[in-house]
């Protein structure tokens, strides 16, 4: 596969885990709090997503240096 393609594949998956990561957060914040979803809050889950997203997505992948922890993790 080229270095493109995997470039397009890892950042629609980045994408679509980062809007899921934030739907559910926000989700998880009206469900369990009273807290008004403005702006600020938004921003935050987003900051909080994105590292998540990225390091799923490496891990899901199995490509650079996460190879190593994703066979140990699939293996247990």
């Amino acid at each position: 596969m080229k270095k493109h393609k995997i470039l397009e594949v890892f950042f629609e998956f980045l994408i679509f885990g980062v809007i899921m990561g934030v739907a559910e957060d926000l989700l998880a914040i009206v469900l369990s709090t009273d807290a008004p979803i403005t702006w600020s809050v938004i921003w935050i889950v987003i900051g909080v997503t994105i590292p998540f997203a990225a390091l799923g997505e490496l891990i899901v992948d199995r490509k650079g240096p996460f190879k190593k922890l994703s066979k140990w993790l699939v293996r247990k």
